[in-house]
């Protein structure tokens, strides 16, 4: 059978890995991003072309696919005038790989089943080495036959694929998912911060609390840092603000409130005026250790 060719929008670490996958499964694809030089990577490995506009892209594809940044840039590409929704064919399936807010996802599928186009929300977890190797896992929602349609790539790309329902409860799942984490990352190293102005042995606080109910990889990740002075969570402070800050408005899209997130969220936003974006997210110890009443 045919593989589908694919049309993919957003060339970072873990989309570019995606790519260079589905390249060596033998995919064709259709690329595009702001970076040049990935894009020319991109086509020197084969089989790959570069389209000119959103729209062109999804002339050419049977599934498109977004790895990007923000719900902001997914609705320019989507809506632009040379947009994904001015291109797509009828049957094709657009699948957005990024954290995205669940009201806007929603919004764009209803958009995209007025042109026959389909759209699965499909978040990922673990790293961009997983990425390469395709053996991401990937937390997917949708109309149940649109789904089953794209599994069988989703399946070259991930070693677990998870089914989570209708279209935005991938997007809703993962942001529940990096609220828990995060907090979790914040808190922790705030912990590590009281114990050094307190005159407390970080390394001992560490052995106390791993040796209960409070012990996980995300407290291991802080120790290192606060501790050891590695930094080894490969998640950004930027990149952490911008999901809690959609937990956020998810929840007040609900109906309701989170006051651990906003103050998870507060604290983020200060770190990250404090000009520690592109630091991974356990760093923030330095922020608590610098912070005065």
């Amino acid at each position: 059978m045919k593989k589908p060719t694919i049309g993919f929008i957003g060339l970072g670490l873990m989309g570019g890995n995606m790519v260079e996958n589905l390249q060596k499964r033998g995919f064709e694809l259709t690329v595009m991003d702001l970076n040049k030089d990935e894009v020319a990577k991109v086509i020197a490995r084969g089989n790959a072309t570069e389209a000119s506009t959103p729209k062109e892209l999804a002339e050419k594809s049977d599934i498109v696919m977004f790895c990007l940044t923000t719900s902001a840039v997914v609705e320019k590409i989507v809506y632009g005038e040379e947009g994904i929704l001015a291109g797509i064919k009828e049957g094709s399936v657009l699948i957005d790989f990024g954290t995205s807010i669940p009201a806007s996802t929603i919004k764009i599928g209803k958009d995209l089943a007025e042109k026959g186009a389909g759209m699965i929300d499909a978040p990922l977890g673990r790293t961009p080495a997983h990425a390469k190797d395709g053996l991401l896992n990937i937390m997917a929602a949708g109309n149940k036959d649109t789904f089953d349609k794209v599994k069988p790539v989703l399946d070259e790309q991930g070693e677990n694929i998870f089914y989570l329902g209708a279209l935005g409860a991938g997007h809703t799942t993962k942001l529940i998912n990096n609220f828990m984490g995060m907090t979790t990352v914040v808190a922790m190293s705030q912990a590590f911060a009281a114990a050094e102005l307190a005159g407390v042995d970080k390394q001992q606080l560490f052995d106390i609390m791993s040796s209960g109910p409070s012990n996980s990889p995300f407290m291991k990740f802080c120790k290192h840092y606060a501790v050891d002075h590695v930094s080894d969570l490969g998640f950004s402070i930027a990149n952490a603000n911008k999901d809690l800050g959609y937990f956020v408005q998810m929840m007040n899209d609900l109906g309701t409130v989170s006051q651990i997130a906003e103050a998870t969220s507060a604290n983020l936003q200060e770190a990250l005026g404090a000009d520690m974006g592109n630091k991974n997210v356990p760093e923030i110890y330095d922020y608590f250790m610098k912070l005065e009443k």
